[in-house]
């Protein structure tokens, strides 16, 4: 059994449930959240997943003040919940930045995750003092979150060694879809007990495990968190035949929303899916959109099949 760090585990980007008029549906997010509580898995919230950047400050607070409610009411009458509450930070501006991030954790978020910020291209002398002034500014745990696919930019990983000296950073979130970087990202964190490894590229999931990662980011575990708090937890006691059947199943799960889908639209299918189990609305935040309905219809209908599969 691979010995565990402090911030390990199943760590699902959630999607931010709105109503048509684009208002949080706390409803929503206290649903989802409980969801998650029962299948071992804790929200990021506001993530690539979260439409973070299409959150507005004011709904940011809404969303973490819910989801910490929730998981209040979870641990009454669960009393081994170990729900985690990750909140996500975007943007430009870096005094906005370090406010909001202050406040998530006021209000009893966890950890604070945060992309780059993405209007100029950054040098890498520039993402790490970024990085180390947040760090330095902020009142709680600092995760780094590097995704090339929206920031257009990576995160070298000797700026990434040098941030996990920093005693206020406790981990990577990398969804960069490159083996050899999770291979020496995971051999970074591997001999730190201060610093965690997790794989936001879900289809590797099992893989980065059994590498020694110390937890994964499934936007699928949205639909299917109880397959990936499986998934983990037979890699970790060193089961990888059913890890590896279960990143099979899952990776079929994941099909139904992204197949020949962009990003964006693969996040309004997600939602779709999610509806089938009484979680959420499909509806987007500006500038995402609801796909056409008779594309929801289809991907209800597999979603539906694969729940009773």
């Amino acid at each position: 059994m691979k010995q565990t760090k402090k911030y390990c585990g199943v760590v699902v980007p959630m999607v931010t449930p709105v109503s048509e008029d684009g208002r949080i549906d706390t409803s929503a997010v206290e649903r989802i959240v409980t969801f998650f509580a029962e299948a071992g898995v804790s929200p990021l919230l506001m993530g690539t997943t979260g439409e973070g950047n299409s959150v507005s400050r004011e709904d940011g607070v809404l969303l973490v003040q819910t989801a910490v409610a929730a998981r209040s009411k979870c641990r009454e009458r669960m009393a081994d919940c170990q729900l985690k509450v990750y909140a996500g930070l975007t943007g430009n501006c870096f005094s906005e930045q370090v406010e909001q991030a202050n406040t998530y954790t006021a209000l009893g978020a966890d950890v604070i995750v945060a992309t780059l910020p993405t209007y100029y291209a950054l040098t890498a002398t520039q993402m790490e003092d970024y990085y180390r002034q947040l760090a330095d500014r902020i009142k709680g745990p600092l995760m780094l979150y590097n995704i090339l696919a929206t920031t257009h930019m990576s995160i070298p990983i000797d700026v990434v060694a040098r941030l996990a000296d920093h005693p206020n950073i406790v981990g990577l979130k990398d969804s960069e879809r490159d083996m050899e970087r999770m291979e020496q990202c995971i051999a970074l964190s591997r001999c730190r007990a201060d610093f965690s490894y997790f794989c936001g590229w879900a289809a590797q999931s099992a893989h980065s495990l059994q590498l020694g990662g110390d937890g994964i980011v499934p936007s699928t575990g949205n639909f299917a968190p109880h397959a990936f708090r499986n998934l983990y937890d037979a890699a970790c006691a060193g089961d990888m035949a059913t890890a590896n059947r279960l990143q099979e199943q899952t990776n079929e799960t994941a099909k139904i929303y992204q197949k020949d889908r962009t990003l964006g639209e693969s996040l309004a299918a997600l939602k779709v899916m999610m509806q089938t189990k009484g979680l959420c609305q499909p509806h987007m935040l500006m500038p995402l959109s609801r796909l056409k309905a008779e594309e929801e219809h289809a991907i209800a209908e597999q979603a539906s099949a694969q729940s009773r599969a």
